[in-house]
C-alpha cells in the first residue's frame, strides 16, 4: 500500500515516483498532489524533471485540463468551455478509465480545430513539439505570434507621452500607435482608462486602397496575422483594416475569413 509521506519529506521514493509516472495526464494534479501528500508546485517540478511531457498512456490523446495548461490557460473556468466548446465546436471527448471519467482531446483533432481557430491561441506560448509532430503551419504560426502578442504593461511615461500627443491635435490612432508601439485598441481603452478629454484626430477613410496593398492584407491574414500585426504590416490603423476587411468578407472575425479563403482555393 502506498504511504503517504510528511509533506516536509523532500525524498521521493520509488512507489511515489511509479505512481506519478502511471498517474501523470489520467488523473489531475490536484490528486495526485492530494494522493502524494505534495504541493500541486512539487509535482509539476518533479513531472519536469522526469521528462513526462503531456500526454497520457497511449499518445493519441491528451486530458482536457492538461491540454489547457499546455496552451498557456493556468485558470480552467468556465469561459473556455462557452467560447470554446459551445460555441466553436472544440473537439473535446469524454473517456472513462477504470471507474472515472476524464475530458479528452484527441491531438489529430486538436490541431484540424486550431488552424481554424489560429485567433483564439498564443502559439507562441505553446513549446514546440510538446504534443508530438506538429503540422507544418504550427512553426510559422509561432513566429508570427511572438510578434502579434508582443505587449507590456503602461508606465507613467507612455501615460506622459500619450497625454502629449493628444494634446497636439495632430495624431490619429494609427499615428499614435506608431509612435507607442501599441495597437488603437490599446490606446483607445488607456485613454478611457485615464479620463481624458483628447481624441486623436480623424483620420482621412477617403484615401484609396491600393491594389497591392489590398492583396498584402490578404496574403497576411491567410498566414494568421491578427489585427496588431495587421496594422503594422500594412501601415494603416486597426480600425481601417477592420474596415477593409469587413467590406470584403462581410465579417470582422479572422478565423471565419481564413475559412472563407480556403473555401474560394477550393472551388
Amino acid at each position: 500500500m502506498l504511504k503517504r509521506p510528511s509533506r516536509s519529506c523532500k525524498t521521493w521514493t520509488k512507489e511515489e515516483l511509479n505512481y506519478l509516472i502511471e498517474h501523470w495526464g489520467t488523473t489531475s494534479v490536484k490528486v495526485i498532489a492530494r494522493k502524494l501528500n505534495r504541493s500541486p508546485n512539487a509535482i509539476l517540478v518533479k513531472k519536469n524533471r522526469l521528462k513526462l511531457g503531456a500526454y497520457l498512456d497511449n499518445g493519441d490523446y491528451i486530458a482536457y485540463n492538461q491540454l489547457l495548461i499546455v496552451l498557456g490557460f493556468y485558470n480552467c473556468g468556465g469561459y473556455r468551455n462557452i467560447s470554446w466548446i459551445n460555441n466553436r465546436d472544440f473537439p473535446v471527448h469524454t473517456k472513462k478509465i477504470r471507474n472515472n471519467s476524464f475530458k479528452v482531446v484527441y491531438i489529430n483533432e486538436f490541431w484540424k480545430w486550431a488552424e481554424k481557430n489560429r485567433s483564439m491561441l498564443n502559439f507562441s506560448k505553446l513549446e514546440p513539439n510538446i504534443l508530438g509532430e506538429e503540422p507544418d503551419w504550427v512553426k510559422r504560426q509561432r513566429s508570427i505570434d511572438a510578434d502579434n502578442f508582443k505587449s507590456t504593461p503602461w508606465e507613467q511615461w507612455d501615460d506622459d507621452k500619450l497625454k502629449y500627443l493628444l494634446k497636439r491635435f495632430e495624431y490619429s490612432y494609427y499615428d499614435l500607435s506608431f509612435e507607442l508601439n501599441r495597437s488603437s485598441g490599446a490606446i483607445e481603452r488607456r485613454i478611457l482608462d485615464l479620463n481624458l478629454r483628447e481624441r486623436p484626430v480623424k483620420a482621412d477613410n477617403h484615401i484609396k486602397w491600393l491594389s497591392s496593398e489590398i492583396e498584402d492584407l490578404k496574403r497576411l491574414v491567410s498566414l494568421g496575422y491578427n489585427y496588431k500585426g495587421l496594422a503594422k504590416a500594412i501601415g494603416k490603423s486597426d480600425k481601417a483594416i477592420r474596415g477593409r476587411i469587413y467590406a470584403l468578407y462581410g465579417t470582422e472575425n479572422l478565423d471565419k475569413v481564413r475559412m472563407i479563403m480556403q473555401t474560394k482555393t477550393a472551388v
